[in-house]
C-alpha cells in the first residue's frame, strides 16, 4: 500500500488553483466558463523585458545561477528599494527565489519550530496557512471582517501575541481583500511589535505596484522594528511576469544566509534566463505599471459599480491588487430546485454549474461569508461574468 506523508496529508489543496483546474476542464468539454477564480495579470510581459530574455540566452547565461541569485539582480532590488520605499538594504540581506511563495517557504522554513505560533490577519492569502504547516508551525487567528475594512486592529494584534508567537505574516496590498494598510495604521501595528521583538513580520508586498491610493507604505519603514521585518516582493504582479517564477526576500543578513543554506538543498537558483528578465523589470522603463494600474483601476470601478446594484451582495471598495471579496452570506439557506446554498463554497460550486462563472469560496481565505473573484480580465469579460452572477443569485429563494 503506498501511503504519503502526514505532512502531505496535512495540507490543504489550494481551493484557487483547484477551481482553476475545474475550470479549464469545463472548458475542454465544450462549455464558455468565464474564469476569475485565479489571481493574474492579463497582461503580457512588456517587451523590453522579454528582449532582455531573448539576449540571456544568446549570451549564454544558461549555466547554473548563484544560489542566492545573480550579484547584478540583488543590486538591483536593493536599489529599487531606495528607489521606491526608501529603505537602504545591502546585497547580503537579499536572496532571489523561485517565485514569491518560494520566498515565504524559506523564511518560515528557516525561522520556525514545531509548535511555534505564526498569527495570521483572516482574511488571508490561501497558502500561508498552509505553509505555516510544512514548518510544522501553529497558525493563529485574527479575524477581521468587513465592517473593519478586512484589517486587524493593535488591540487585536497585542491580544494574539503570546510568549510562543513566533512571526507574523500579511499582505499589503491584500490578496484576497485588495485592502491597503495606511501609513498610520501601520505605524499603530510597528508600536505593537516594537514591544515584542521576539515575533519577526513578514511583509508580503507582491501586489505594492497595484495600487489606487497613491504611494506604497511598508512597515519595514518605522525605526525600531527593522531587524524583526522581512519584506517579500517580485516581478509577478507589478510587471506580468507570473510564469518567469522570480520573487525576492529583504531582511537580517542571519536569515538571508539562512534562507540560501536551506534554498541550496532543495532547488538552487532561479532560473538564470528570467533573472537576467526580472533585471530588465526593476532598473528599464517603469511607464508599463501606471499604465496597468490605470486599466485595473477602471476595471474595479465598473465591479464596484455592478455590485452595488445586486441585492444581497455586501460588499467594500477595494485600495490595490486586483480581487473583490463580496459578502454573500445573505443566500445562505436559499435554493435553486435541488441546488441548496448552505456556505461559501456551495455558492462558488453553483456559480459555476449554473453561471458557468469561477470563483472561489472565501472560507479558503478564512472569510467564510464571501467569495472572491479576480478582475484582471477585460471588461467585456467582466461585465459578461457579472450579468450571469447576477442572473444565477436572482434564481436562489
Amino acid at each position: 500500500m503506498m501511503k504519503v506523508s502526514k505532512r502531505l496529508n496535512s495540507l490543504s489543496r489550494s481551493a484557487t488553483l483547484a477551481m482553476n483546474q475545474r475550470s479549464r476542464e469545463m472548458i475542454l468539454e465544450g462549455i464558455n466558463v468565464i474564469n476569475l477564480s485565479i489571481g493574474e495579470p492579463d497582461f503580457d510581459t512588456p517587451d523590453h523585458i522579454k528582449q532582455a530574455a531573448i539576449q540571456a540566452i544568446h549570451d549564454n547565461f544558461t549555466h547554473y545561477p548563484p544560489v542566492h541569485g545573480f550579484l547584478d539582480l540583488r543590486e538591483a532590488f536593493c536599489a529599487k528599494l531606495r528607489r521606491d520605499n526608501q529603505l537602504n538594504y545591502s546585497v547580503d540581506e537579499v536572496i532571489v527565489s523561485n517565485g514569491g511563495k518560494q520566498s515565504i517557504a524559506n523564511v518560515m522554513m528557516s525561522l520556525i519550530n514545531p509548535g511555534d505560533e505564526v498569527i495570521i490577519p483572516a482574511p488571508y492569502w490561501v497558502s500561508y496557512p498552509e505553509i505555516v504547516k510544512l514548518a510544522e508551525g501553529t497558525a493563529v487567528y485574527i479575524n477581521a471582517g468587513i465592517s473593519q475594512d478586512f484589517k486587524i486592529t493593535p488591540e487585536q494584534l497585542e491580544a494574539a501575541i503570546t510568549p510562543r508567537s513566533k512571526a507574523f505574516i500579511f499582505s499589503s496590498p491584500s490578496n484576497p481583500t485588495g485592502q491597503i494598510y495606511s501609513k498610520e495604521e501601520l505605524a499603530d501595528l510597528a508600536e505593537v511589535f516594537k514591544k515584542n521583538p521576539h515575533v519577526y513580520v513578514i511583509s508580503d508586498e507582491i501586489y505594492e505596484h497595484i495600487n489606487y491610493t497613491g504611494k506604497h507604505e511598508t512597515i519595514a519603514s518605522f525605526e525600531g522594528i527593522r531587524e524583526q521585518v522581512v519584506i517579500i516582493n517580485g516581478v509577478s504582479k507589478g510587471y506580468a511576469m507570473t510564469g518567469w517564477r522570480i520573487g525576492f526576500m529583504a531582511g537580517p543578513e542571519w536569515l538571508v544566509r539562512a534562507c540560501q543554506k536551506l534554498q541550496g538543498q532543495y532547488t538552487s537558483g532561479a532560473c538564470s534566463i528570467a533573472q537576467k528578465a526580472a533585471l530588465a523589470a526593476l532598473m528599464g522603463d517603469q511607464s508599463f505599471i501606471p499604465a496597468m494600474v490605470r486599466v485595473f483601476a477602471e476595471r474595479r470601478n465598473l465591479v464596484i459599480k455592478r455590485l452595488a446594484t445586486m441585492e444581497g451582495i455586501i460588499n467594500q471598495c477595494p485600495e490595490g491588487a486586483f480581487y473583490v471579496l463580496p459578502d454573500v452570506s445573505s443566500f445562505y439557506g436559499k435554493a435553486n430546485g435541488s441546488n441548496v446554498i448552505n456556505d461559501c463554497n456551495d455558492i462558488a460550486m453553483y456559480l459555476l454549474s449554473e453561471a458557468h462563472v469561477a470563483t472561489v469560496g472565501g472560507s479558503a481565505f478564512g472569510a467564510p461569508d464571501t467569495i472572491r473573484f479576480s478582475y484582471a480580465t477585460s471588461t467585456d469579460i467582466l461585465d459578461e461574468g457579472l450579468t450571469r452572477i447576477q442572473e444565477a443569485l436572482d434564481k436562489l429563494q
